[in-house]
This record gives structure tokens, sequence and C-alpha cells, in this order.
């Protein structure tokens, strides 16, 4: 779950950012007594993410603004759905709506995602995961709305795991080198995950006991020999170019888990309107 001081900390940023000095257009315009009503509606298909840090834009500016939403967090809606109505001070719509929007149909848009990748492979054993290819800043929110889309977390930071990518092992000289010398040095209850791009590399990496191995921007037909040559000796990541196109036929392989940077790194805001 999201803590509340991570969302206000957001949203303060996005206030300095989109009104350091205040909005010059609705202080001219509008005075502080007047109230208004706004619809929230959704304007494409998507699977809704971000209901209470879109609440919580608003309270930032008003603490009694009022909401009545028609929907639950992690529904799936058509376009034209009405989402919910807002009631407040007009001043304080004008200022918080786009902040609002921005997180709402961005975490929606990854949620969507998540949510159209997770049908595609929910036959079989794989499942979809992010990867910390992310927003600076909105990492949180992110991850968040990926499993709110019926996806799971990968490593939160660099802090989480033991990962040992390419650049590590062109450091240390070898696969089994890296790993050998991560066991020494962290608690046995850590995990190593390693990557790998060739069959040579897995079969040295499951020679080293690694823990999770991921195959880095194999094609399917190696994916699938690197499946049979693990046979359950450590748990299969795959990684690279991951799509909503592709992700059915890398679920097919028998990989464990597939590991998707556009999941969050490039992904489409569902379009939400706000109108009075």
């Amino acid at each position: 779950m999201l803590s509340a001081e991570y969302i206000y900390k957001i949203i303060d940023i996005a206030f300095e950012e989109d009104m350091n000095y205040g909005d010059i257009t609705t202080e001219t315009l509008i005075s502080e007594e007047q109230v208004s009503e706004a619809r929230l509606i959704a304007k494409e298909n998507g699977l809704i993410c971000g209901i209470e840090v879109f609440k919580q834009v608003f309270k930032k500016l008003d603490a009694n603004m009022q909401f009545d939403f028609k929907i639950v967090e992690g529904e799936y809606v058509e376009s034209g759905t009405l989402l919910g109505i807002i009631k407040g001070k007009t001043s304080s719509i004008l200022k918080a709506e786009r902040t609002a929007l921005n997180l709402l149909q961005r975490m929606s848009g990854i949620s969507t995602l998540t949510y159209k990748m997770s049908q595609e492979i929910k036959e079989y054993k794989a499942k979809v995961v992010d990867t910390r290819k992310t927003t600076v800043g909105l990492r949180q929110l992110e991850k968040y709305a990926v499993k709110v889309g019926g996806g799971s977390n990968h490593r939160f930071n660099l802090s989480d795991s033991i990962l040992i990518k390419d650049n590590h092992i062109q450091a240390v000289g070898s696969i089994i080198k890296a790993i050998n010398i991560a066991k020494k040095n962290i608690p046995h209850t850590m995990k190593i995950e390693v990557e790998v791009e060739t069959l040579e590399q897995l079969e040295e990496a499951l020679r080293a006991k690694a823990d999770i191995i991921m195959l880095d921007n194999m094609d399917i037909d190696t994916m699938t020999k690197a499946v049979k040559i693990t046979n359950g000796k450590a748990i299969l990541e795959a990684s690279g170019n991951v799509s909503l196109e592709s992700i059915k036929k890398i679920a097919i392989t028998g990989v464990d888990i597939i590991s998707c940077g556009a999941l969050t790194h490039s992904v489409k805001a569902i379009d939400i309107s706000l109108k009075f």
C-alpha cells in the first residue's frame, strides 16, 4: 500500500512545479466563495488506478472537498463511464485538477497495460513483473499501479536484492566469480539473480547455483532450450523487448517470470476528463 506521507511528498513537489507562485488565472477570475461540482469521466476503456491519490491532491488544497466515486480501485471501465463527482471550492478544483489528472491517468495507464498483459498469459505459470525503468520520483506509485493491474513487483531499488548484470560480470571477470563473491558477502536469506545472454552463460550460472537467472533478449527458440536445460534448478526470468504482442509467446516457453520495462517507461496514459 502507498503511505500517506509518500503521497503528500509527491503532491508537494507537483504543486511547486505547477504553481510555484499560485494560479494567476484562477486567482484573477474566481472568488474564494464560489463552489462548483465537477464530473470525472473516462474517455477510453481502461482499468482505473489511483483514486485515493487523486482525492489527496484536492484535499491538500481544501480539506472540505467532497467526493462521490461511482467505481472502485482496480475496476475496468468503458469509455464514457462516469467515474465520480467532485464538489468544493471552484478555485481549489481548478488549481488541483491537472496534477490530480496527471497522476490518475498515468497510474491507470500502467494498470491497464499490466491487466492486458496478465490476461494474455493467464493460462500459463509465468507472471508479469515490472522493472526499475520508472519515472524518477514516482516509482512507488507506478509499482503500485502494476499490482492493481494484476502484475507483480520486481525489486524496488538497488538495496533490495542481488542482481548481477552484464556490466557487473564484465567488471568482476566471470559469472561464477561474481556469484561466489556475492555468496560470501550476503545473508543466507537473500537470493542471487544473474543476467545471461547465451546458453553457455546459463550453464555457468547453473553451475554456480544462482537462485534466479534472467534470460536477457533471448529469442523464443533459445528461451525454450534454456527452460529444458534449467529443468527447475533455478527460477527463470525472461527480459527484453517484451510487449503485449510478444508476451504470450514468451510465456509458452515455460519461463517463470516475464519482466517488462514498458509497463512503466513507455506506457500511454488513459484519457480522463474533469468537467464542470
